[in-house]
């Protein structure tokens, strides 16, 4: 069944997160060729790359250093997400331990600009809140200057351009955010952002000269994120000076990447899921005022990760799509000339045998209009199901739940489609990417109206004439994984079986032992266990499991530091209890989700045993 089995599609590889070294001749890049993302170096498009890192673990980022051939890359152990930095002298392999505390998380902060110092975040002197740390380039551990204590979840946006200050993020939701600025010699901290209510200011950077930022932001009750310029100077304020640069009152943008020295930017936009990218350089007299410069070609749809050389003539991006696996590209600024510089392979498999999805909107229960991409099999697989009554689908749920599905590739995905499943992947309530309205339709006292979305997109499946109305199959993981657990036991008869991956089981006992440093965020979202536990407890999978009917197969890692792995024991337990065919797989050495590729083939080989066996 299938013309390729999941350890071929798993051998898909991806190539990202690419950085221009200082000479501007080398990029780095994360790939993931022997089962864990590692850092890779090659100097020309298409090279053959040079691999720089040999752990188990994976590898979460790689920066280097803006003047010397050294790069600080982070990296966790069993997926407990409890970071260290670490530092590669690109010229003898060398690789030192800068953190070495690994009971904290580090969170990367940026590089100064004459690189001999970098800026980070940790909850190494209390769990549940962040602190601000600058460190010299050959100092470790201890060493580190503590020059901020923070209160809360504190993240850096980079080093101004004379780097006497840091851009501080305070996030208290994903939709609620400050900026500050932190002076280095006199570790004061400037509000930048005073507001009212929930304003997200995000992706910022400083403005060339130092006097300003350019961020995104919905500050003025606006639907979707707009890209601004906030002036820093007048002092003391009562709320934040903001200039619209660029305004789109249906689409998000998304980020801006900003070279600080030129003033040269890349911002995207978010349209229906696909990336819309503007290059372009700022007026050094007028920070509103800028010129473009030609689109660049890219391939996929969905893109990213944006990086410049030194002299912000190129810069470096990642770009994905359906049927396009993840690759890096260089791009010439002024004149939008593209090149290929990475070779991620396909695992042998001829991309022309991948799939594309198509954006489908489904009406819900009150009328709201519900996007989705929803991706049939190609002739070749689906008759190879062809039962007379279509084919079986797996709809795919994602996380967050302020997350986006956008049409990038997915090798699961594929794989599925391979075997004869069709795949929708919806955007309920709640996601991200349609505004802030659409995103609050979920907020706690509403969160089951996101699970009637679910339903709503399978009655329209279930009248697509290309699909079998009695296989359909609810997959999901992280807040995914409570979304299937919820449309299970709440819509018990649309489904054939489920699929519950590193998921919530139950609200009360998820943010009981979550993470100290994620609780309050999370609570924002989901309700607060002072004001909201009844609640919580009401609409909990755990508390409605008598309602349950169909196999279940729920998957989880050990050290998961987010959605702890007693939510995957409760639940498997219940639902085993009531009846239900029910399977559980835990992994030791992973955390939210799984990372190495040994673990991921044994999890969706399982998964399509699973289904085989009761769809």
């Amino acid at each position: 069944m299938g013309r390729y089995d999941i350890e071929r599609y798993l051998n898909v590889r991806s190539a990202y997160g690419a950085s221009f070294g200082p000479d501007g001749e080398r990029l780095s890049f994360l790939m993931d060729t022997t089962g864990t993302a590692q850092v890779w170096t090659l100097e020309g498009p298409r090279e053959w790359p040079e691999q720089r890192t040999f752990y188990d673990e994976r590898i979460t980022f790689a920066s280097w250093s803006p003047e010397r051939p050294e790069l600080i890359f982070g990296m966790d152990e069993g997926g407990n997400e409890r970071a260290q930095l670490y530092r590669l002298d690109a010229e003898t392999g060398e690789i030192e331990n800068l953190t070495a505390m690994p009971d904290a998380k580090h969170r990367w902060g940026g590089w100064s600009h004459d690189g001999d110092r970098f800026a980070f975040a940790s909850n190494r002197r209390d769990e549940s809140v962040f602190d601000i740390y600058v460190q010299g380039r050959d100092e470790t551990g201890e060493e580190a200057e503590l020059v901020y204590e923070g209160d809360g979840w504190l993240s850096l946006a980079g080093w101004s351009p004379d780097d006497s200050r840091l851009l501080v993020s305070q996030a208290y939701s994903n939709f609620d955010q400050d900026l500050y600025a932190l002076d280095l010699e006199t570790e004061a901290l400037e509000h930048l952002t005073p507001h009212e209510g929930d304003v997200r200011y995000q992706s910022a950077s400083w403005a060339p000269d130092g006097e300003g930022i350019y961020l995104v932001t919905d500050e003025g009750d606006a639907d979707t994120l707009y890209l601004a310029y906030l002036d820093l100077g007048g002092g003391a304020r009562s709320a934040p000076e903001l200039e619209t640069v660029v305004a789109d009152e249906e689409w998000n943008v998304d980020g801006i990447a900003l070279d600080d020295e030129t003033g040269r930017f890349v911002y995207s936009k978010n349209v229906e899921g696909y990336t819309d990218l503007t290059v372009g350089e700022f007026d050094a007299d007028e920070p509103t005022a800028f010129e473009t410069f030609p689109e660049p070609d890219l391939p996929g749809g969905v893109a990213g990760g944006v990086s410049f050389d030194p002299d912000a003539e190129r810069f470096a991006l990642s770009t994905t799509g359906d049927t396009v696996n993840t690759n890096a590209f260089v791009v010439d600024v002024e004149t939008g000339e593209t090149e290929r510089w990475t070779a991620a392979p396909t695992g042998g498999i001829p991309p022309e045998t991948f799939d594309a999805s198509e954006l489908v909107h489904v009406e819900s229960f009150d009328g709201l209009e519900v996007p989705g991409f929803l991706t049939l099999p190609g002739e070749d697989e689906a008759s190879e199901t062809e039962t007379g009554e279509g084919v079986p689908v797996i709809v795919d749920i994602h996380g967050g739940p302020e997350g986006q599905r956008r049409p990038s590739f997915s090798s699961v995905k594929q794989y599925f489609l391979d075997r004869g499943y069709a795949y929708f992947e919806p955007n309920v309530r709640g996601s991200a990417g349609y505004g802030a309205d659409y995103a609050a339709l979920d907020d706690v006292e509403k969160r089951m109206d996101s699970v009637a979305d679910i339903r709503a997109c399978v009655e329209w499946l279930q009248d697509h004439d290309a699909v079998d109305p009695d296989r359909i199959v609810a997959k999901g993981g992280s807040y995914g994984g409570f979304m299937v657990l919820a449309s299970m036991t709440e819509y018990p008869e649309l489904w054939a079986a489920g699929i519950d991956i590193v998921g919530i089981a139950n609200f009360v006992t998820f943010l009981e032992n979550t993470g100290d440093w994620r609780r309050e965020l999370r609570e924002a979202e989901y309700g607060s266990l002072a004001e909201d536990r009844e609640f919580l407890e009401e609409i909990s999978p755990t508390n409605n499991i008598e309602h349950i009917a169909a196999p279940l197969f729920v998957l989880h890692g050990e050290n998961d530091p987010r959605v702890p792995v007693g939510e995957a024991e409760q639940i498997a337990e219940q639902a085993e209890a009531q009846g239900v065919p029910v399977r559980k797989l835990i992994f030791e050495d992973e955390g939210h989700g799984f990372s190495k590729l040994e673990n991921r083939i044994e999890a969706y080989s399982a998964i399509a045993d699973f289904l085989d066996e009761h769809v």
